[in-house]
Formats: C-alpha cells, sequence, structure tokens
C-alpha cells in the first residue's frame, strides 16, 4: 500500500528531529543535551519531540525496533533445508562481508557507541534491548519449532544464537572504536564467525531445519 501524505509527513518529521538529536548528542554527549535545546533546533515544540520520542534514550536508539526482532525475522525467512542457526551465520556472514552499517561497519560508529559508552542510561536502554530481542527470539523457537511442553531446547538454543550476534557486533564495535577501517574489521569479523561456528554444537546447528514445500 502506498504511503499517504499523512504518513510521509509524519515519517518525515520523526526522522528530522531524531537526526538533529543525534548530531547535538555526538557533538555534546548524551547528557548534556536537553529535550528544550533539540526541540529549538528541530524548530519544533518539546511536545511534538514527546509525541515522536517519549523517553529521550529513543531518540538516540530510534532503530531499536527493527533490531528487537532481527534474529526472528532471520530465522523466519530461512530456507529450505536451513536451520535456525544456519539462517542466522548466513544473515551475518552476508551484512559483514557487505560492509553494512547494520552491523556497526561505518565511518562515525566509534562517535556513535562512545556516545554510549558516556551515558548510564544509554547502556542500560541498550542492554534492556538485548534482552527483548533474546525473549523474542525464544518466542520465535518455539513457533517454528513446535516443541512438547516443558522443552527448553528452544530456549537454549535462542541464547546460542543472540550469543552469536552479540558477540560479533560486540567485537565489531570493539575493533572500530580503535578507529581502524571497516573493510579491515570486515575480513578479520569474518573469520571469527568462522571460528564461532566451529563452537556451536551440532544439536544448535541443526535444530529447526525447514523442510522443502
Amino acid at each position: 500500500m502506498a504511503e499517504g501524505l499523512r504518513e510521509r509527513k509524519k515519517r518525515q518529521t520523526r526522522q528530522h528531529i531524531s537526526d538533529v538529536a543525534t548530531g547535538l548528542f555526538l557533538r555534546r554527549g548524551f547528557d548534556a543535551v536537553t529535550i528544550a535545546e533539540i526541540a529549538e533546533a528541530a524548530d519544533v515544540s518539546v511536545n511534538t519531540v514527546y509525541n515522536y520520542f517519549p523517553a529521550k534514550e529513543e531518540l538516540f536508539l530510534d532503530r531499536s525496533r527493527g533490531v528487537v526482532d532481527r534474529l526472528s525475522r532471520w530465522v523466519r525467512g530461512r530456507r529450505a533445508g536451513e536451520s535456525a542457526a544456519d539462517a542466522v551465520l548466513r544473515e551475518l556472514r552476508e551484512a559483514v562481508e557487505g560492509v553494512s552499517p547494520t552491523v556497526g561497519l561505518f565511518d562515525g560508529y566509534a562517535d556513535f557507541l562512545n556516545v554510549i559508552t558516556g551515558a548510564h542510561t544509554l547502556r542500560s536502554r541498550l542492554w534492556a534491548i538485548q534482552q527483548e530481542s533474546l525473549l523474542d527470539l525464544e518466542a520465535t523457537m518455539r513457533q517454528e519449532a513446535d516443541p512438547a511442553d516443558g522443552d527448553l531446547l528452544p530456549s537454549l538454543v535462542a541464547g546460542q544464537l543472540s550469543w552469536l550476534h552479540s558477540t560479533v557486533l560486540g567485537w565489531i564495535g570493539t575493533e572500530m572504536v580503535k578507529r581502524r577501517s571497516a573493510a579491515e574489521v570486515s575480513r578479520e569479523a569474518l573469520v571469527l564467525l568462522d571460528e564461532m561456528e566451529e563452537l556451536l554444537g551440532e544439536r544448535v546447528l541443526r535444530y529447526a531445519v525447514r523442510t522443502a514445500e
């Protein structure tokens, strides 16, 4: 369905406020910037800012909704013959090899991470997002594998896949903070992914294989 004028204007306003806020946070730090200053810089009212972003942290982590269900989307979209782990490994490799900003491989990521490091509330929100993602993936694994009542394997596999994802992204962040080139970090992250795959047990690697239609 085509986006209507009203929806497009709302999306553009939301993005504008987020971009302005991010610029201020990067220059001055998260805690030093007030909502009133963001509203003034974006030429909107304080109420407008809160209408789009109920919490200040959402102004900086404004794409968290897409992150929460990322692993679940990958698992649900696995191909015939692929397990849940296969799908996550494939998607991660494609993103890393493609030097994708979605996994932190872009110039300026160090500045983004430094803002988070300097703000306790952002670190707490990032941790909460990771927990939300894990719970979302656990629910997805139960839907996809249809286990017996009381079976803990979906949660255990979800935990392993969450570990895989967060460890790779964490390692990329650590290296990007050193101001290394995204291409160089990408090459080494692919090696790390291979090593991590070898650590996963066969039950994890072959869990929830999608059968051919």
